[in-house]
Formats: structure tokens, sequence, C-alpha cells
């Protein structure tokens, strides 16, 4: 069985998590938008980690990428959580909560209050596991390939992470 750890993503992983990225969305028909939505993957360090934010790769234990998790600063006490996304092969074998374990904890380590997060209703698995941990569908400005979005009021959050 394979072992699966998070890792912080710096600049030099930027092709990987594009081709990861862009791969999962071509897989539910979405298209990647490198000069817009998907602008952000160019440089993760100025994009999420220097405003005070995360960007984290899980990797399996030959060291392969197989998901990527982010919370981008939005304000003193809102963060977004972005690029979550998992690689087909590795569905279903709750790595999707770790990653958001791991994202919700970070967020609350960062002094964060609030989650957001937009999505796209083709991505089914995602949307059930949010709202599994409570995040709430909220109506706000959307990007082009999402129509949901989502909130979490993290000190609120009752899930066991």
């Amino acid at each position: 069985m394979s072992e699966y750890r998070l890792r912080p993503a710096t600049n030099q992983d930027v092709e990987k998590v594009k081709k990861l990225v862009f791969s999962v969305l071509g897989e539910y028909g979405l298209r990647p938008d490198p000069e817009g939505t998907d602008a952000d993957l160019a440089d993760i360090e100025a994009s999420y980690i220097k405003p005070g934010g995360i960007f984290d790769l899980m990797e399996d234990d030959a060291g392969d990428v197989v998901g990527t998790v982010g919370l981008f600063q939005k304000g003193n006490s809102v963060c977004e959580l972005r690029k979550m996304y998992l690689v087909g092969n590795v569905r279903g074998k709750g790595l999707g909560k770790k990653m958001l374990n791991h994202a919700i904890t970070r967020a609350r380590e960062l002094g964060f209050e609030k989650i957001e997060l937009e999505t796209a209703s083709v991505l089914k698995e995602a949307i059930s596991l949010y709202t599994s941990y409570g995040f709430k569908k909220i109506e706000r400005h959307l990007v082009d390939r999402c129509d949901q979005a989502y909130a979490l009021d993290i000190l609120e959050a009752t899930n066991d992470i």
C-alpha cells in the first residue's frame, strides 16, 4: 500500500502542478485558463505563500505528485480554498479528506476564521466532501468555470480533524 505525504510547493513545482490541475480539469470537461483563473499557478510562491497562504502537494511514496491544495489569502480572516485536486487513480482512498483536514488545520494555524471556495457542479465528489465538513452554499461572483460557491466558518467547524 502506498504512503502519501503533504509538502509545501515551491516554484520549482509549477510545471508538475499545472500538469496535474489541467489534467483533472480536462477529465471533468472543464477548460484550463492559464491567463486568467489559473494564472496563480505561474508563480505559486508569490500568489499563495508570500501573501500569507499555503500551496501544498500530496506525493506518493515514489515522489510523484498526486494532489494539490492551496489556501489563498483574501483578507485578514478569510482565505479561499483553491486548486484542490487529486489524480483519478488515487481518488476514493480518503486522500481528499486528508487534504481538506490539512487545509482546515493550516487555515486555523494561520489565523483565518472563514474558508470560501468556488467549484463546478460536475465535481460532485468534491462538493459532497465539502458539504460533509459543514461548508454552506453562498452567493458570490464566480469565475467562468465555476457555478457554485461555499463557505465554512472554521471556528464553528465540527468535523474531527
